[in-house]
C-alpha cells in the first residue's frame, strides 16, 4: 500500500502494521510477527472475554461488580467511579466516563470468580485458542499486559468485523455508545463531552482532535494503548487497522497516526 510510506516517517522503528481491506484481504507493514506488550488494547480483549462469559451465562452485564450500584456494564464502559489505578471509588457510578485500569481488573477478578479458572486461561481459552492468537498470552494486568503480535490482532480485528465468539446482537451492544451522557477525558488525547464509549471499545463519534483520523466514521471503534499499539474497524468503509510500535503513545502518535488512517481510508475507497 501506497499509505505504508507515510508509515516510514514516524519515530518508531519498529513499527508493524496491518490494513484488512473491504474484501478481508491484509496487507501487512513492518514485522507483524515480533510479540511486544500491547498496553491498553489489552482491555479490548478482556471485553471479549467477557461478553463470552455473557453468553455462557456465567455472568452478566447487570451482575453487581464493585462499589454499590455498580454493574459489569458499568466497568466495561468506563462508568463504574474508579479512577484510573485506585481501587477506591472516587464518583458514583454512571456520573462521569473515567478510564480505568482499575475496573478492568476488577472485570478480569469477577471473571475467575464466577468461571472458577484463572482469567489468563479463561482469555486463551475463550478468545485466543479459537482464534489462533497463538502467539498472544496475558503476562500480568488485564487492562494492560497482553503480549500479542500484529498477525494475531488482526485475527481479533477479524473478530471484530464479523464476529464468531458472541452474537451479532452482543457484538452490536459492545460498539454502541453506553451511558451517552457521560463526559470524559480519552488519556493522553483529551478531554470529551460526550466521551463516546461501548462495553470495551471507545468510539470515535465527534471527537477532535483524536488519536483517529478526520476520515474514520463516527462509528468507528477500536483502541489505543500507551506503548504506541492501535485497533480500529471502521463499519462505514469497512476498513480495519492493527499497528505496534516500540514507542511510547504521545504527541508524536497523535500527529503522524491521523495522516496514516486518512491515507489508508482514501487509498482504499477511491
Amino acid at each position: 500500500m501506497r499509505a505504508f510510506e507515510l508509515a516510514r516517517e514516524w519515530p518508531a522503528p519498529n513499527t508493524s502494521i496491518a490494513v484488512i481491506d473491504r474484501q478481508g484481504q491484509l496487507h501487512k507493514y513492518g514485522d507483524t510477527a515480533r510479540t511486544t506488550r500491547i498496553a491498553s488494547v489489552s482491555k479490548l480483549l478482556t471485553a471479549w472475554a467477557a461478553h463470552v462469559a455473557i453468553e455462557e451465562g456465567s455472568t452478566s452485564l447487570d451482575a453487581a461488580v464493585g462499589q454499590d450500584g455498580c454493574t459489569l456494564a458499568h466497568l466495561l464502559a468506563h462508568a463504574g467511579g474508579y479512577s484510573f489505578d485506585g481501587t477506591v471509588p472516587i464518583i458514583s457510578p454512571a456520573r462521569k466516563r473515567i478510564y480505568s485500569n482499575t475496573g478492568y481488573e476488577m472485570i478480569s477478578e469477577h471473571l475467575e470468580a464466577v468461571t472458577g479458572i484463572t482469567f489468563s486461561e479463561y482469555l486463551n481459552e475463550a478468545v485466543f485458542s479459537p482464534l489462533k492468537m497463538f502467539n498472544s498470552l496475558l503476562n500480568g494486568s488485564s487492562a494492560a499486559d497482553v503480549i500479542s503480535c500484529v498477525d494475531d490482532l488482526a485475527e481479533f480485528a477479524l473478530e471484530l468485523r464479523n464476529p464468531r465468539l458472541i452474537s451479532a446482537e452482543t457484538a452490536r451492544a459492545a460498539i454502541t455508545t453506553q451511558f451517552t451522557e457521560l463526559e470524559g477525558v480519552v488519556p493522553g488525547v483529551g478531554r470529551f463531552s460526550p466521551c463516546n464509549w461501548g462495553f470495551g471499545p471507545e468510539i470515535h463519534g465527534a471527537k477532535h482532535p483524536h488519536w483517529m483520523g478526520t476520515r474514520n466514521s463516527a462509528s468507528t471503534f477500536g483502541h489505543f494503548g500507551g506503548t504506541g499499539s492501535f485497533i480500529w474497524h471502521d463499519p462505514v468503509s469497512n476498513i480495519s487497522c492493527v499497528g505496534l510500535c516500540a514507542v511510547e503513545f504521545d504527541n508524536w502518535a497523535l500527529h503522524y497516526w491521523p495522516q496514516f488512517f486518512d491515507a489508508v481510508i482514501d487509498e482504499i475507497t477511491t
